[in-house]
């Protein structure tokens, strides 16, 4: 069983470009059916926890493959679409 506390000390990984996301800050969970919805990953924008803009990331659980004894990997993909428009 892992306990919450476990699961917010680990780093999470995007597979996508390899790169450190940041750690487990909340956690979303749907009351109804007592279910992780999604996980809100707090980054480390912050001096000393202080100064600048702490920019937070929700990862949906569908998109987390797999959790490690020291990592979790997701799928994050934050770059939008490009829509090409017609010439």
């Amino acid at each position: 069983m892992l306990r919450i506390s476990d699961f917010q000390t680990k780093d999470v990984v995007n597979i996508s470009d390899g790169k450190k996301l940041g750690n487990i800050g909340d956690i979303d969970i749907n009351l109804k059916t007592g279910r992780i919805e999604s996980i809100i990953i707090v980054g480390s924008g912050r001096v000393l926890g202080l100064f600048g803009k702490e920019d937070e990331v929700t990862i949906s659980w569908r998109n987390i493959l797999k959790i490690g004894e020291d990592v979790i990997l997701v799928r994050y993909n934050d770059v939008p679409e490009l829509k090409y428009l017609p010439e």
